[in-house]
């Protein structure tokens, strides 16, 4: 039996000719930047995700970098944030002048540890980027007992969070804004870029908006320095077309979750933790082992497909090397970053194949 790691193919074939008649229609009223497709998409995403208004952007990068752009970040500002992420988490840092501080992560959850973020605040320090990592809510309460008493700008990184919910809250609520990406492998993936940016206050939507489009309110009047952040009518009509499918795909990634928690028995594997305090949407099914390789190497052999994903952890990637950081500096998402390896998780997988790549891990116990 063949397990692929993901497979978008048979998600989209099941709404083609509806994403196909989306598509038509954007084309044939040539609605390409922004225009009704965009606000539609903006008012369904708010209403069915429990926010109180949403703004469409052209990645899931450019909402991190607006969220920069509107905290006033800048050179000689110090931004804390996980060194175990994708490195957009960093990237709207730099993209401002400002420093990445990384600070290690929990053990269980993959997200940023909030009992190590007060010791790296400095009086430089000016924000906190918090990644829910895989869909998983990081420990909010904490970090925002910690940013309300030191001043801090929250960014919630929500790209493979979308529906996750912390305490009942829906993430990204509860910092200052909220980022998703709509990259096609996510979630809720468009055919090519998209990102949103949420914020609680509509002073701060309103101020991402400006920015969104050249830093304007009107046409060719600039007021504030901007930049092109602004979605296409081709994502928001497909994105639109698949939102009512969230649910059920999210349903189906945490059942498959489940059988894989019930049915892995090696005793090797390290399974990530499930918090109360959290509801994941389980992005991604990330496990840990010893000889993570040898095991990528057998679950091949076995047809399944599996992924490394972030293999090298931020503060050792090369273009941070003038950031001073070594390695053994944060112990934890070093050993995550050598000892990790996600399993398929996308919801079109059958029940046969998630026992199929749970019995490949199994007998690799006995190997």
């Amino acid at each position: 039996m063949k397990v692929p790691f993901l497979d978008l193919g048979q998600q989209h074939q099941a709404i083609r000719e509806e994403a196909l008649a989306a598509l038509t229609a954007t084309y044939d009223a040539t609605r390409f930047c922004l225009g009704q497709d965009v606000q539609d998409f903006e008012t369904a995403f708010a209403e069915t995700l429990g926010y109180p208004r949403a703004l469409g952007m052209n990645s899931g990068t450019a909402p991190l970098h607006v969220s920069c752009m509107m905290a006033g970040f800048g050179p000689g500002d110090e931004i804390i944030t996980t060194p175990f992420t994708f490195i957009s988490s960093a990237w709207g840092i730099s993209y401002v002048g400002a420093k990445p501080v990384f600070v290690d992560i929990e053990e269980g959850t993959y997200n940023i540890d909030p009992a190590k973020i007060e010791a790296a605040i400095t009086p430089q320090t000016k924000g906190i980027i918090v990644v829910h990592l895989f869909g998983q809510p990081a420990r909010m309460d904490e970090i925002m007992a910690i940013a309300t008493k030191h001043n801090l700008f929250v960014i919630e990184d929500c790209a493979q969070a979308i529906g996750a919910k912390y305490k009942g809250t829906p993430v990204g609520m509860i910092g200052d804004t909220g980022t998703f990406s709509f990259y096609p492998t996510k979630n809720l993936g468009g055919c090519g870029e998209g990102g949103m940016l949420v914020a609680r206050e509509e002073s701060k939507h309103t101020h991402a908006s400006h920015i969104r489009v050249h830093g304007s309110d009107r046409r060719y009047y600039h007021y504030i320095v901007g930049g092109n952040f602004r979605m296409d009518g081709f994502q928001a009509a497909v994105l639109k077309v698949k939102l009512p499918h969230l649910a059920k795909w999210t349903a189906r990634r945490q059942e498959i979750a489940a059988r894989y928690r019930a049915g892995i028995t090696n005793p090797d594997i390290r399974i990530p933790a499930t918090p109360e305090y959290g509801d994941s949407v389980l992005h991604q099914f990330t496990v840990r082992h010893p000889r993570r390789d040898a095991l990528r190497e057998h679950l091949a052999s076995c047809d399944v497909g599996t992924d490394l994903i972030y293999p090298v952890p931020l503060h050792l990637q090369k273009c941070f090397s003038d950031l001073g950081y070594a390695s053994s500096d944060f112990p934890i998402a070093e050993i995550t970053s050598e000892t990790c390896i996600s399993l398929p998780i996308f919801p079109e997988l059958t029940d046969e194949q998630v026992d199929h790549v749970i019995a490949g891990i199994n007998a690799f116990a006995q190997s």
